[in-house]
């Protein structure tokens, strides 16, 4: 049975390659974006799949939103939370600002993401919920204690879902990838990356292919007795 999946900040990055490894597992795939729809507009032409704009950080957008999603695809019965910021700076020089806007969407926008299509997952009897949080909410890192919190909190929202669905067949679980080659971390000054790769024992970045197939797996039927687990994906850098 063809199923469809959603992919937050599905464009680019690790959610682009996300959504195009669901797509090539079967899945009908919605992929949302927030601003760029240039690159959107050509992700679909290279894909095929279906793009859709809203802010996470807003609930009513994201629920007519996903209920557009499913007017077009039908019922989601994956959700891959992905969409996430970044607004670093020393706690000291940070603003409120700064604090709020990654809360927004990388703490919120789960819960924004998730609720819509919760009640549906629970009557149909299936769902699967796979957050991608990231090594930096595990570990905390240097001038990113907002984005760090957002992180560590979606662990906390894939624990407590874990034993909330486990009895109408939904599952959630989290991914956290370490350093991974994406635009955002290769645009980093080389010697920035290069004392980044010195602190990974594989001695690389990862690829943003390497925690799609890991949200792929997840997402499908052999994971049915994973719940409420963190998939560490980060080259050893940091054990839990």
């Amino acid at each position: 049975m063809a199923r469809t999946a959603l992919v937050t900040g599905g464009t680019r990055g690790i959610g682009a390659a996300i959504s195009k490894a669901l797509r090539d597992a079967g899945y009908t795939v919605a992929a949302t974006y927030a601003g760029n729809d240039e690159a959107a507009a050509k992700f679909t032409e290279e894909t095929g799949i279906k793009t859709y704009k809203w802010n996470v950080g807003d609930y009513d957008e994201s629920r007519t939103g996903i209920e557009k999603v499913q007017s077009d695809l039908g019922a989601i019965d994956v959700v891959v939370a992905n969409a996430g910021i970044t607004r670093d700076a020393p706690f000291h020089k940070m603003t409120p600002e700064k604090w709020q806007e990654v809360i927004d969407t990388n703490l919120t926008g789960v819960f924004n993401t998730i609720h819509p299509v919760w009640p549906g997952m629970r009557e149909r009897g299936f769902g699967r919920v796979i957050v991608i949080s990231s090594i930096n909410g595990q570990k905390g890192q240097f001038a990113q204690v907002n984005y760090a919190a957002t992180k560590a909190g979606d662990l906390g929202i894939v624990k407590s879902l874990a034993q909330e669905g486990a009895a109408k067949g939904i599952t959630a679980n989290a991914v956290c990838p370490g350093y991974i080659a994406t635009e955002m971390v290769m645009a980093v000054p080389e010697k920035v990356r290069e004392s980044i790769i010195a602190q990974i024992p594989t001695g690389r970045l990862g690829e943003p292919e390497e925690i799609a197939r890991c949200a792929t797996f997840l997402a499908s039927d052999d994971a049915g007795f994973i719940n409420g687990s963190t998939i560490s994906a980060n080259g050893g850098q940091f054990f839990v």
